[in-house]
């Protein structure tokens, strides 16, 4: 299973696109590169490389480092040195490092396989979702979720599934608490973002979400008094990787960071699959490897069908199976004029 993005793309390419007998001409870099544009030489070790291939690398021809596509300007064997125009097709600067493999006119550029995960991932949703049980404390009026300071991702939230707590109020108006956790009722409440309100200090403040769905979520609490700890269990969005602001490198990002659960690995790859394949002449050796693949799974690819059409009918036996898995755990919350009852 992979535990972060790059895994995942990486993945991809090993299962689906780039079979172990039709690798494509790569070398590696003999010298790091800087993310900066006056940074044009790369220098490539040509023992990887056949005359034939390093040849190839003549003007005019593309290489890629990364998720970065170069234009290559000029070669210069001898010295094992190519000068290339840096980002090009729409990629961005990369830094890169010493031994980063050099692929020269990759069929399936990484950039585009990391796009098309991106784009799988997202259109999950609302199919398949994310789930998020957060720490509330009850208040009187809306409790945001998120502060000006700190908003996290809280604007992903989509709905309450449940809500429970220690603390709950009974008919003689009188907060009691055991071991024994009783529901909540709550209501998630759509704010504008951004959201300004007046915090506890009487200060006014900010909300704002920058990426991401544009709204700020808050909570109306009912049948508990305000101060108490109440466990809230959310249905959320996945996380949209390319907006995803953690460590700066968007592959090292975990796929529990986004929400993604690693039985959700053989539908994104699938998805994937069928996206960079769609309209393409597929070499034999992809061919064949998709279709031992789906064999391997008990999908055999009939004649009738293409390839493409193979995957995608395999994806949507995959979603299918994760969403009863879905409705099994977590069921639809109760909901009285729009409050949820806090059970299932």
């Amino acid at each position: 299973m992979s535990n972060n993005i790059g895994n995942l793309v990486d993945r991809v390419y090993r299962e689906y696109l780039e079979p172990n007998d039709d690798i494509q001409s790569f070398s590696v870099l003999r010298a790091g590169l800087d993310a900066d544009s006056t940074d044009t030489i790369v220098q490539y070790e040509s023992e990887y490389l056949t005359s034939e291939e390093e040849d190839a690398m003549e003007a005019g021809a593309f290489i890629e480092v990364g998720q970065e596509l170069m234009l290559v300007t000029n070669l210069n064997t001898s010295a094992e040195q190519i000068t290339v125009k840096r980002a090009v097709r729409g990629t961005s600067l990369q830094t890169h490092s010493i031994n980063d493999l050099i692929k020269l006119n990759p069929v399936f550029p990484r950039k585009n396989v990391f796009d098309a995960v991106c784009d799988q991932i997202e259109n999950l949703f609302p199919t398949l979702f994310a789930v998020e049980t957060k720490t509330v404390t009850s208040g009187s009026g809306y409790v945001l979720l998120g502060s000006y300071d700190a908003p996290g991702n809280n604007n992903y939230l989509v709905s309450v599934l449940k809500a429970i707590s220690q603390y709950t109020d009974f008919s003689q108006n009188s907060d009691q608490t055991g071991v024994i956790f009783q529901p909540v009722s709550v209501q998630m409440i759509e704010l504008p973002n951004p959201f300004t309100y007046t915090d506890s200090e009487g200060t006014e403040r900010t909300i704002t979400y920058t990426s991401g769905p544009n709204q700020v979520n808050a909570l109306q609490f009912y049948s508990i008094d305000q101060g108490h700890t109440c466990y809230v269990t959310f249905k959320k969005k996945f996380l949209d990787v390319r907006d995803y602001d953690g460590d700066g490198d968007v592959e090292d990002t975990t796929l529990a960071e986004i929400g993604l659960e690693t039985e959700y690995e053989p539908i994104i790859m699938a998805g994937v699959a069928a996206q960079m394949l769609s309209g393409r002449d597929i070499p034999a050796a992809t061919v064949e490897n998709v279709t031992q693949a789906m064999q391997i799974q008990n999908f055999p690819v009939g004649s009738s069908n293409s390839i493409r059409n193979s995957l995608l009918q395999y994806q949507q036996l995959l979603i299918t199976q994760a969403r009863k898995y879905l409705r099994a755990k977590y069921p639809e919350a109760v909901e009285i004029n729009g409050v949820n009852a806090g059970v299932q």
